[in-house]
């Protein structure tokens, strides 16, 4: 998956995730209501993953300014 710089690149250009139909696409194609059940359970685990590195992250900082509290 993306980092979340690269997400938001892309989101500025394209107005809508990676890997997701835009708003015009979907208007303009229909959406395969399957099909997009499964891009959305993609994106809510790539999110997932984000959010565990971005944990590890936080705690990895409070440990370092703890430790430097003492």
């Amino acid at each position: 998956f993306s980092t979340l710089e690269e997400t938001e690149k892309f989101i500025k250009l394209h107005q809508h995730l990676q890997g997701i139909p835009s708003a015009k696409e979907i208007e303009k194609n229909g959406l395969d209501v399957g099909n997009g059940q499964a891009l959305l359970l993609t994106k809510i685990e790539e999110l997932t993953l984000v959010i565990i590195q971005q944990n590890k992250r936080i705690k990895k900082l409070e440990k370092r300014i703890n430790t430097k509290r003492k």
